[in-house]
């Protein structure tokens, strides 16, 4: 059983982009945020209630929650949505696993005592490197159509810089709560699907074009990649770890790659999967995975939207 969530999670998480993908052909960039972030809360509430778990009492965890809502929904959703517009899905979804670095990076702001050692900070250093091999700078002054995806590209480390310092956050103020992950998540998109309401009569005025393929890619991105997913992911954790539970995090650039080829006919440029491996190589490193060691750091990804 616990393998079958464990492919489910990889599948949705790495799915998501390709849904953003087509949910931008009949909505706007700020309209796919806002949907799957609104889509998400509600299906969170319904187990919400469901389960009559309760919800935060203090103003501070209130506060704190409000901030995750910023930085691991409202900010990234809308930058990741805006992003691909210009960009493959596949390529997104590579940049996506870029998180744990961003994480790492964020960690010691928030907790001094996470000092980056020798191993996560020579992760980090590959990480980089592979980077610089997505976006491939060789290509930016001979190729137009690739140097016009230098903003999107910006816009998508933007999105993991957002998720780094978000679950840095959350491992420094939220953690130990007292509430369990459920609640916490289904406050958390509540108050982002409230805050880009506010402004969504000046960001999603946008003329909507919607068919059953643009409604059908919103609701299993919301409800299912945004809502779901997490409850999968959360069974992972209980039953396997956080460590090996995050191991999914390498094979939703895959799902994410292939579904970009596969049903949108998307063209991979060499130096996207090589980066892509580059990074993940990084990422174990840093993890602690290619020493057979425990995670130094446990990124709870399913905190945040893919």
């Amino acid at each position: 059983m616990n393998g079958i969530l464990f492919v489910l999670v990889a599948l949705t998480w790495g799915s998501s982009f390709l849904f953003m993908k087509i949910g931008l052909e009949g909505l706007s960039p700020q309209q796919v945020a806002l949907g799957r972030v609104l889509l998400g809360a509600l299906t969170l509430l319904v187990i919400l209630f469901a389960t009559r778990r309760r919800w935060p009492r203090t103003k501070a965890l209130w506060g704190h929650l409000l901030v995750l809502a910023v930085f691991l929904n409202a900010v990234p959703s809308s930058l990741v949505a805006w992003a691909e517009q210009t960009v493959p899905s596949g390529l997104a979804s590579i940049y996506n696993a870029t998180t744990p670095i961003m994480v790492l990076l964020a960690l010691p702001l928030l907790l001094p005592a996470e000092r980056l050692r020798g191993r996560q900070l020579a992760g980090v250093l590959i990480g980089i490197v592979g980077v610089l091999v997505l976006v491939g700078p060789w290509d930016l002054i001979g190729d137009p159509a690739v140097l016009a995806t230098v903003p999107a590209q910006v816009a998508l480390l933007g999105m993991t810089a957002c998720y780094g310092f978000g679950l840095a956050y959350m491992r420094r103020f939220v953690a130990g709560s007292g509430h369990d992950a459920v609640t916490l998540t289904a406050v958390q998109l509540t108050l982002a699907a409230g805050l880009m309401l506010l402004i969504a009569p000046v960001t999603a005025t946008a003329p909507m074009q919607l068919d059953w393929r643009i409604v059908a890619a919103m609701v299993a991105l919301g409800c299912v990649g945004t809502g779901l997913a997490y409850m999968w992911n959360t069974g992972l954790v209980q039953a396997w770890g956080a460590a090996r539970a995050s191991t999914v995090t390498y094979l939703t650039p895959v799902v994410g790659v292939v579904l970009g080829v596969l049903v949108l006919g998307e063209r991979v440029r060499w130096n996207e999967p090589v980066g892509g491996v580059v990074i993940l190589v990084g990422i174990a490193l840093a993890s602690g995975v290619l020493l057979r060691r425990r995670a130094a750091v446990e990124v709870p990804a399913a905190a945040r939207g893919a």
